[in-house]
């Protein structure tokens, strides 16, 4: 079910303080301005669909910006992708500004600054991609950040309508259908960055990036078994232990801290859920492979800065009823 956040019952002084924390919470850290006169309007419906997070941001006139002081506070790593529905807007980032207008869609990525200027009201669709899905080098993001593509561009032109339906029935299918199609849209959308890096698909390099690409499929279906190692993903992907960790390296990881972090990512998304519906701690830890919950709680900390109880309690602060109003603390 679409998580809603809304202005529309916000007492119009605290509504753009109210729409900067939906910002925060929906998407990462960023600071949220606007010239508009008169009260502030927006709203965000976001839904999951596998490891893709889909929004539809509505919105007035505003200048989002994200700099290097919120991204040291921040540990999570995601590429945006952003398709513009309705209005115009830019991207700026890596020193370069990609205009929007509705068709047209950007890369951005959350490690770096970024800009995002909307002169006016707009819909855009979001579509957050954590960075440990892509079998992509940071170098070849830094490339293909901040760069306007669209229906006429090649393989970009595939790009456009998948994503529009993708974001139109995110909530409709089965939580393992939901799985196969993030992962068609991530290797979709890595053969539109490999096309545009002007790269040949059935080069060795490429070969590589798919293995990984696999790999990481393998381990994200197995994280709930404690057992899972890199000699065990090596074992059933018929390669060298030594191979597999060359793959990883490659992209500035490790096989125990990609699986770790993984486990922990899921472990959240649990610890988020609306109370009702939410399992226990040590639940959530034996699921995703944690065999014991101390381990759980020290390594939870670790990434992000507090217990999971903790946690839990500031997502109970969060009114995910479709109001968009914070629950009274």
């Amino acid at each position: 079910m679409a998580v809603v956040l809304s202005t529309s019952s916000v007492p119009p002084g605290e509504r753009l303080a109210y729409w900067q924390a939906a910002v925060w919470q929906t998407f990462v850290p960023s600071d949220v301005t606007t010239t508009k006169t008169g009260p502030f309007s927006g709203a965000v419906a976001s839904d999951r669909l596998g490891c893709l997070r889909i929004t539809t941001v509505d919105s007035d006139q505003q200048l989002v910006r994200r700099g290097r002081h919120l991204i040291a506070r921040d540990q999570d790593e995601y590429l945006l992708v952003g398709l513009q529905r309705r209005g115009t807007g830019a991207v700026v980032q890596d020193g370069r500004t990609a205009p929007l207008e509705p068709g047209n869609f950007v890369l951005y990525d959350t490690t770096r600054p970024y800009t995002l200027e909307f002169p006016d009201r707009f819909q855009l669709l979001v579509f957050q991609i954590p960075r440990s899905a892509l079998a992509l080098r940071s170098s070849d993001l830094g490339q293909i950040t901040g760069v306007t593509m669209g229906a006429d561009q090649g393989l970009a032109a595939m790009m456009v309508p998948v994503l529009s339906t993708l974001a139109a029935e995110a909530g409709t299918h089965r939580s393992e259908i939901g799985e196969m199609l993030a992962r068609n849209a991530v290797d979709l959308l890595t053969t539109v960055i490999a096309e545009r890096l002007g790269r040949d698909a059935a080069a060795a390099d490429a070969s590589c990036r798919t293995l990984l690409l696999r790999i990481r499929a393998f381990a994200d279906s197995h994280l709930g078994d404690p057992e899972l190692s890199a000699e065990a993903i090596a074992t059933a992907h018929h390669i060298s232990v030594r191979h597999l960790q060359r793959l990883f390296q490659a992209e500035g990881a490790t096989v125990g801290g990609w699986i770790k972090r993984r486990r922990l990512e899921e472990c959240r998304r649990e610890l988020d859920r609306p109370r009702r519906s939410r399992p226990a701690v040590a639940a959530v830890a034996h699921r995703w492979g944690f065999v014991s919950p101390a381990h759980f709680s020290r390594a939870f900390r670790a990434a992000y800065g507090m217990s999971p109880r903790e946690w839990q309690k500031l997502a109970d602060g969060r009114d995910t009823s479709g109001t968009g109003r914070p629950l009274p603390g």
